[in-house]
Parts: structure tokens; C-alpha cells; sequence
């Protein structure tokens, strides 16, 4: 088990609210996040909450709302909280400008993940 592993599993214990995978997932879509900008930058909340939003249609498609209820994630807040777990852990930085608010109100899942989808497969 790698370093990661062990303290996501020990943040779990600590926090049960979110299943491993949507730790892993914020990581992956981190970086997907990074590789979006021109140059290497800190990725604000807002950023990371994009940057999130498009990685998982595009690994989930129309699962993905369903996927995010399983890992016990429902807001973009869900999101801020797993964020936050890390930073507190050492297995992500932050800087002072960087806090829980900026992942509030980031988008309504269903709209975004459900209803949005739908009309572009549709559409």
C-alpha cells in the first residue's frame, strides 16, 4: 500500500462521510485540471470545480451523478471537504487565500450532471 493509500484510509477514519474513490478521483481530476492551463499555476476552488465537472462526464458520462451519490458526494461543497481532508493530511497544498467558501454553491449537480447531459445527447 502506497503513502497515499495509507492516509486516505487513515482521513476515512477520521471522516467517514466519502468512499476512497472520490479521493482518488479529486487527485486525477486535479491534474486534469493543471494540464488545462497554459502554464503551471496554483488551481483555485473554482478551477479545480471545472476542472472536476468536465473529468467526470468525461470518464462517467451519464453515470456520473449516480457515481458521485455512491461516493457519498452531493455538492460541490463534498468536494471543498475532501479537498480540505487532504490539505490537512499533507496530501495536497493550499494557499492563504484558499478556504472551504470557495467550493460553495459551485454548480447544482442535477442541473449540471443530469439535466444539461441529457439535452446534449439529445440535442
Amino acid at each position: 500500500m502506497n503513502n497515499f493509500s495509507k492516509t486516505v484510509e487513515e482521513i476515512i477514519l477520521k471522516d467517514s462521510h466519502y468512499k476512497q474513490a472520490a479521493y482518488y478521483f479529486v487527485l486525477a481530476a486535479l491534474e486534469y485540471a493543471q494540464k488545462k492551463v497554459e502554464k503551471y499555476h496554483h488551481i483555485t476552488g473554482q478551477e479545480l470545480l471545472e476542472g472536476i465537472k468536465e473529468y467526470a462526464l468525461n470518464e462517467f458520462g451519464p453515470t456520473v451523478y449516480d457515481v458521485f451519490k455512491y461516493w457519498g458526494i452531493n455538492s460541490s461543497e463534498d468536494f471543498g471537504n475532501i479537498v480540505f481532508n487532504m490539505v490537512d493530511c499533507g496530501l495536497m497544498g493550499k494557499t492563504e487565500e484558499d478556504s472551504l467558501e470557495d467550493f460553495k454553491g459551485g454548480y447544482d449537480f442535477k442541473k449540471v450532471f443530469v439535466d444539461e447531459y441529457k439535452m446534449k445527447i439529445e440535442g
